[in-house]
């Protein structure tokens, strides 16, 4: 018998943030690529995880999450978010963000629907989108503001479509979508009754005084939307692979079928870990943009000085930056150098677009701690033109 690869992973490869990290890695050099984090994860949840490991909770939990952890989600969901969620029947608890998404492809749209993505967009989006045999469509936002246009975002949807993908704040521009832009995107999503599939991950990520919208907030907005969020940004946990979804009942209903035939549950322990953590300091949260803050200014000057032109974030913890005066010939080609050279290892922006627009820029993230990225600041100085 000849095994060959399934026709669904033909047009799919490691993503280029897999792939520098992996050659950062073999250089020894200082990876702004991968969104790994460095910060210790709160005392809270550390010992919360901790202590449900003592206590031998080590079972299967209830594929939608244990019930502590999701009568916590609730009131953060109203507190935070502005969004009144009932524990038992509108709140899935996933195997990490991904986990919520993948599961919500699966349980609400089928082969061959259509799904918008706004560029750039997260590489891990589109290519779980093409694993379940979806069409993914796409709407280009330029930089450096990134806005939403009604009338771009009407002319975009085909008779096919049934979804859109929203990341706010989002992961690689940085961009927050604003009131304004969220009501158009109701009007749209109205008229052509869509789907809203939202990637909220970095809510607490938020600079210069910006308070993150939440779009299931927005209008009626929240009849139609699955709002993803997780624990792995706010408490430093990536690798705990947690997070969870708020929808309308028989929305979460279809998609907790599906995450529990996928996954099972979410891990048990670490689950009664991010429960412990909502009972942390509120200033934990609000220090988390502070801190953030800090870190994207170290990391912008040090682009600036290195002639690389930051577009500077509204959230979350990466950087897209124009190389275009480089005269590297793509993207790809201006990251291995500035790899090769100065040992900094960051993302093309071709990773995250489908059009052209992504040959001029690379991606950083600045979570890391402070003399990382000074030293990344230090070393970028080295980056010279093709």
């Amino acid at each position: 018998m000849t095994v060959q690869p399934a026709h669904r992973i033909a047009n799919l490869s490691q993503s280029d943030i897999r792939h520098m990290t992996r050659l950062c890695e073999h250089l020894g050099g200082i990876n702004l690529g991968q969104g790994l984090g460095d910060l210790p994860a709160p005392l809270e949840v550390q010992f919360g995880a901790i202590t449900a490991i003592r206590d031998d909770h080590s079972s299967y939990a209830l594929p939608e999450g244990i019930r502590p952890l999701r009568q916590e989600i609730a009131k953060k969901l109203l507190r935070d978010n502005g969004l009144k969620a009932d524990p038992e029947s509108q709140i899935v608890v996933t195997s990490g963000t991904t986990g919520a998404f993948a599961a919500t492809l699966a349980a609400l749209l089928n082969p061959g629907d259509g799904i918008l993505l706004f560029e750039p967009f997260y590489g891990y989006h589109l290519n779980t989108i093409m694993l379940s045999g979806l069409e993914p469509q796409f709407l280009t936002l330029e930089p450096p503001r990134f806005a939403l246009d009604e009338e771009r975002l009407r002319a975009a949807i085909r008779p096919n479509t049934r979804a859109i993908v929203l990341c706010t704040p989002s992961n690689p521009s940085g961009k927050m979508f604003s009131e304004i832009e969220l009501r158009a995107l109701e009007r749209v999503a109205e008229a052509c009754d869509l789907l809203v599939i939202t990637d909220e991950i970095y809510e607490y990520i938020t600079f210069d005084g910006r308070q993150h919208i939440s779009p299931a907030s927005v209008g009626n907005l929240g009849q139609r939307t699955v709002s993803i969020m997780g624990f792995s940004k706010t408490f430093s946990v990536t690798g705990w692979r947690l997070g969870y979804l708020f929808a309308p009942e028989k929305i979460a209903r279809a998609i907790n079928l599906v995450n529990d035939l996928l996954y099972v549950c979410a891990p048990t322990p670490l689950q009664y870990g991010v429960a412990a953590g909502f009972a942390a300091p509120p200033a934990l949260l609000r220090g988390i943009a502070t801190e953030y803050q800090r870190k994207r200014e170290i990391l912008c000057e040090g682009l600036d000085h290195a002639g690389l032109t930051p577009i500077v974030p509204e959230g979350a913890y990466y950087v897209l930056a124009d190389i275009s005066k480089f005269g590297y010939s793509d993207a790809k080609s201006a990251a291995l150098a500035l790899l090769e050279q100065a040992g900094v290892a960051a993302i093309p922006g071709s990773a995250f677009y489908r059009s052209t627009v992504g040959e001029s820029l690379i991606r950083f993230c600045f979570a890391k701690d402070d003399g990382t990225l000074q030293e990344a600041a230090k070393r970028m100085l080295r980056f010279r033109a093709a």
